[in-house]
């Protein structure tokens, strides 16, 4: 594999070649040094052909249903004739840091509709639940012609909210009688969510979802609202029944329409494209400084030094530093 296939790839992507939009996005995943030349080219080349999705972030307890919902949503998309992408990020292998790859074997009626692609990832050691090269790929299946790209993402955690800075709306799913119905507080995820569902809303569990509305209601009206012409709606919902999440769509879309009419919506979409500069910054500063030679030359006697208190953790750093 050499720079010259760059222009393949991104034919491939634009075409909408499965093969290509894989192999796009392993490229795009890969940590050796020539790829990210080579994904950092051909994500210049697909980049004019990106930006016109719905981006779907969604989050939630482990349990809640998000990969069944993430079917349910998807089906009714794929079938209306939307292409739907989604990024299932995984839980790593501890042994091989690879996907487990859960989330397509879970999703089988999804996976296989021409309408759709799903793409899990390993979640690696990526803080907020996300792929660390979730934003290339949502725009390499953006490049690709999908017009609706959702982001489902692991659990919930402090770390969590990272996906609502890459998607234009970001949604929290939960349950009710499972404990966690003001939890969401305490872990962030409502200060940033831009709808809470309560999810299997259906049977004997209706006047449950419908109680749990009603907490999230009044906890919602803590929350300072990011956006001054949206307040985030709690809504129930079901995964199961058919039609069950639509109403999570028109929201979506209604959102959408509001942010484009006040102009919010490029102005969320620039802040994003800054953040990502940003954080690509920083994850590359960091590993360039741990393959610099003299700092793994000096790391192992700099750190036993730390270990044994002979030297201050500010001055360690400080004297790593002063290598690169």
């Amino acid at each position: 594999m050499d720079l010259h296939q760059c222009d393949a790839f991104v034919k491939g992507v634009l075409e909408g070649n499965r093969r290509w939009i894989a192999k796009s996005m392993t490229l795009v995943e890969s940590s050796l040094p020539l790829h990210r030349t080579m994904a950092a080219r051909m994500m210049d080349g697909l980049l004019p052909h990106t930006g016109k999705s719905v981006r779907l972030g969604i989050t939630g307890v482990p349990g809640v249903g998000k990969s069944t919902f993430v079917e349910n949503l998807g089906l009714y998309l794929a079938n209306k004739g939307h292409k739907v992408a989604v990024l299932a990020v995984d839980p790593s292998s501890q042994r091989s840091g690879g996907s487990i790859l859960g989330d397509k074997t879970r999703m089988e009626q999804l996976a296989c509709h021409e309408n759709a692609f799903i793409r899990p990832s390993p979640s690696g050691e990526t803080l907020g639940g996300v792929a660390a090269k979730t934003r290339e790929m949502m725009l390499v299946c953006e490049a690709a012609g999908f017009d609706v790209v959702m982001v489902e993402t692991v659990g919930v955690g402090q770390s969590e909210t990272q996906v609502s800075t890459m998607v234009d709306f970001f949604l929290a799913l939960m349950i009710a009688g499972a404990g966690d119905e003001l939890q969401g507080i305490k872990k962030g995820i409502l200060e940033v969510a831009d709808a809470i569902a309560i999810n299997k809303a259906d049977g004997d569990n209706l006047e449950r979802a419908s109680s749990a509305r009603q907490e999230y209601e009044i906890a919602m009206h803590m929350v300072t609202p990011e956006s001054p012409t949206w307040r985030p709606p709690v809504l129930t919902c079901s995964s199961m029944l058919e039609g069950g999440t639509v109403n999570v769509w028109e929201t979506v879309l209604e959102h959408r329409r509001k942010m484009k009419e006040t102009k919010e919506f490029e102005q969320r979409r620039r802040a994003q494209a800054l953040d990502w500069m940003w954080h690509l910054l920083e994850t590359g500063l960091k590993d360039r400084f741990k393959e610099n030679p003299d700092v793994r030359a000096n790391m192992p006697h700099i750190s036993h030094q730390v270990e044994n208190e002979l030297m201050s953790p500010t001055a360690a750093a400080e004297r790593l530093l002063s290598y690169v």
